[in-house]
């Protein structure tokens, strides 16, 4: 088995001692990305929507460092501070996958690193080439 790590800076870098994302096996592992800045690496302002927005955009970012893209999600895990947040959050999550359903898991937790009110993890298929 061989293993790519995939990385761009058009999504945040990692802040810790993780990758982006793993490509192994013909699947694309994306660590969680919660709503940093990419060009600042600072916490973006505003609500769970604004937050929402800029985690998907760079999961987004990484899906394409990689060669992939939304249609190829194969599952998600979203971890929310607040459950009260899920309908909105939904919604915008929801614009990613219009047609392609991915399997999904949304837990509540105590905290989020940088105090954010939520991060997504995502596993791909990868591009075979």
């Amino acid at each position: 088995m061989t293993c790519e790590t995939i990385a761009t800076d058009k999504a945040p870098a990692a802040i810790g001692p993780y990758a982006q994302a793993i490509k192994a096996n013909g699947l694309l592992f994306c660590s969680g990305q919660i709503p940093l800045d990419p060009e600042t690496g600072e916490l973006v302002a505003g609500n769970v929507a604004a937050q929402t927005e800029r985690v998907m955009a760079n999961i987004a970012a990484v899906l394409a460092a990689a060669g992939t893209g939304f249609d190829r999600v194969v599952k998600t895990t979203i971890f929310l501070a607040d459950m009260g947040d899920f309908a909105t959050v939904n919604e915008i999550y929801g614009r990613s996958f219009p047609d392609h359903k991915p399997a999904r898991s949304t837990v509540a937790v105590r905290s989020l690193p940088r105090g954010a009110l939520i991060e997504i993890e995502v596993v791909a298929l990868a591009c075979l080439a």
